[in-house]
């Protein structure tokens, strides 16, 4: 067995090679556009050995299979041989392609790439013959080189003499299969292996360098037809008509909020925070009274509504403005989130330092690569924590303890030179509901009560610091919740609650405009004076061209609307209006169709 198991890591360990020399002869090839020192070729290949060590798991399995059913009965040669020359060439594909493209594409490799066999004229209409030979040439040195170095790795290995022998060798064997499920999986946490947890730099370059060309590649293959969607409810003039006018992207004399155009900004996420808890929306007094006291002294969007119905939806329609899709999470997508807009981004421009806050794991559902990629400089995130303050709550460090450092941040940033934006994510208002503290029977009530404590707690501790005073702090949820009848269905869901408070605050204010999440954008931005007419659908709810209010959202394959005429849902399975709360529904879902299918092709076309 010992042999067996000498032969598997070998195999395992020349794999991972394999993939960090790929990185290597990646940065070699584009070292004159894009320079880079010898301490981050280590970085790219530290950073990325999580991914390389995931992925050749993969290739793991058939080896694993092999040396099993070697116990039994002699493996032939040629079956090996047979995997070695199909992992050489799959290897040699995925490294030379995704070289090759990188200058054209500037992201990794992914299946959005076979798309061009359907045309190959076309696609290599761009090249000349002499490059195609050259990648050819390239093809197959590597093709047979990856082959030679497994080729030399064949195993001999009788089997075992006895039955005992055999049955104890394949259950020892058998123990390993966890292990492997495991590490493919990247763990036992809440996040599992995705390409965001390799990102770190503010390079986009590195971390593309860092990124495994296969696991891209693979990863993206059952995403393809999913991610992107495609929806043809109506014809492109219909559309274009419903569409005109309905997205303003510049502001026209925003009525003003602010008592200054530079404040130091926070913006805080919170998490689930439906209206369905608040006094104003929900009528419970008992579970935030602290969030609702300080809706009297800052600026309340009263019909406030949350575009979408997950954390990762809902954090790129805040920071980006962009719409969210029933099936589709955009934030999984680093090809394309790297082309949106965010609101870090344009205030960078404006000389604003930038950092997120967030006490979980950051590398889930791609946020690392997404923030990073749209602005943010710093990120702080339960890795940053002790090991006993990592274990505070099922889904990382608590947020009595992150809002603590988020007060620390600001105290810090408010001495420097420059202007700063912090972004934060809470996270205990989210299943198993654990929380310190025990003010509720309800677990959940209880949950969104001790949220509403550490609010006010933090806003009477800022308060009374010198940064309050050019200090912008932004509450608005990530998206609603389900509690009791209030489900996705009811016109409740998704109405949360939005305050701006803060000593650059003009005055205390109660804003009616019906309004989305994705508006807040444009919206701050327009406050600011800082145009934003790359955020296409976001709108600036302050703008005298502000003249056709709705709210838009989306759900597992719904779509709800409103605007003046009432409240209406269309189910995309059944595709039939289920909920008609509206004097005009046909006209009202027929719009929430034109933007999901015009979001849709302006994702696409994202390149």
């Amino acid at each position: 067995m010992k042999k067996r198991l000498l032969y598997l890591v070998k195999f395992y360990v020349t794999t991972v090679l394999v993939f960090i020399a790929a990185k290597l002869v990646f940065m070699f090839c584009y070292r004159a556009s894009h320079p880079f020192s010898v301490g981050d070729v280590f970085d790219v290949a530290r950073h990325g050995l999580t991914l390389d060590l995931s992925t050749a798991l993969y290739f793991l399995l058939v080896p694993f299979l092999a040396v099993l059913a070697g116990i039994w009965a002699k493996v032939p040669a040629w079956l090996l041989k047979t995997y070695y020359a199909l992992t050489a060439i799959a290897f040699a594909l995925a490294f030379v392609a995704d070289t090759s493209l990188y200058a054209f594409w500037n992201f990794k490799l992914d299946a959005s790439c076979l798309a061009y066999l359907e045309t190959p004229t076309e696609a290599m209409a761009s090249v000349t013959t002499g490059y195609l030979l050259m990648r050819l040439l390239a093809f197959l040195l590597v093709t047979i080189g990856i082959y030679i170095v497994y080729s030399l790795q064949m195993p001999q290995m009788l089997p075992a003499s006895t039955l005992r022998a055999r049955l104890g060798q394949t259950a020892f064997g058998l123990l390993f299969i966890p292990l492997i499920i495991i590490g493919i999986r990247g763990g036992v946490g809440e996040s599992t292996t995705n390409i965001g947890q390799v990102y770190y730099s503010q390079q986009q370059f590195l971390n593309h360098a860092a990124v495994n060309p296969v696991f891209s590649f693979l990863s993206s293959l059952e995403k393809s037809a999913n991610y992107v969607p495609d929806y043809q409810f109506m014809d492109e003039k219909e559309r274009a008509a419903i569409m005109r006018d309905l997205y303003p992207t510049e502001s026209v004399q925003p009525d003003t909020l602010l008592l200054t155009d530079r404040p130091n900004v926070v913006i805080i996420l919170l998490e689930s925070c439906g209206g369905v808890f608040t006094q104003d929306i929900g009528g419970r007094a008992d579970v935030m009274p602290h969030l609702h006291q300080l809706t009297q002294e800052g600026v309340y969007f009263a019909n406030f509504y949350a575009n979408s119905y997950r954390t990762d939806r809902g954090t790129l329609c805040t920071w980006s403005g962009y719409p969210s899709f029933p099936r589709s999470s955009v934030m999984k997508m680093p090809a394309k989130t790297r082309l949106l807009p965010g609101i870090a981004a344009s205030l960078r421009k404006e000389g604003y330092s930038t950092t997120y806050l967030y006490g979980g794991d950051i590398n889930f559902t791609n946020m690392r690569s997404y923030l990073i990629g749209t602005g943010f400089e710093r990120l702080y995130w339960q890795a940053d924590y002790s090991a006993e303050e990592q274990r505070s709550a099922q889904w990382g460090v608590r947020d009595d303890i992150t809002f603590g450092t988020l007060g620390e941040l600001i105290e810090k940033q408010s001495t420097e030179a420059s202007p700063f934006l912090i972004g934060y994510s809470t996270l205990s208002s989210h299943e198993p509901w654990d929380v310190p503290t025990h003010r509720l029977a309800d677990e959940v009530l209880n949950a969104f009560n001790y949220l509403d404590e550490c609010i006010g707690h933090f806003i009477a501790q800022v308060r009374q610091t010198p940064a309050w005073d050019n200090l912008l702090v932004i509450l608005l949820p990530d998206h609603g919740f389900s509690y009791g009848d209030v489900g996705e269905e009811h016109p409740m869901h998704d109405h949360v609650p939005m305050l701006w408070i803060g000593g650059a605050v003009k005055e205390p204010r109660r804003v009616e405009l019906l309004c989305n999440q994705t508006d807040l954008p444009a919206t701050l931005l327009g406050q600011m004076g800082i145009g934003h007419a790359d955020f296409l659908f976001s709108r600036d709810v302050m703008s005298r061209n502000y003249l056709r209010p709705f709210a838009v959202h989306t759900y597992n394959n719904g779509i709800t609307m409103r605007d003046s005429t009432g409240f209406a849902v269309f189910d995309l399975n059944a595709n039939k209006i289920v909920v008609d709360q509206s004097s005009d529904a046909p006209r009202l879902i027929q719009t929430g169709k034109a933007i999901l299918q015009t979001a849709a092709e302006n994702l696409k076309n994202l390149n």
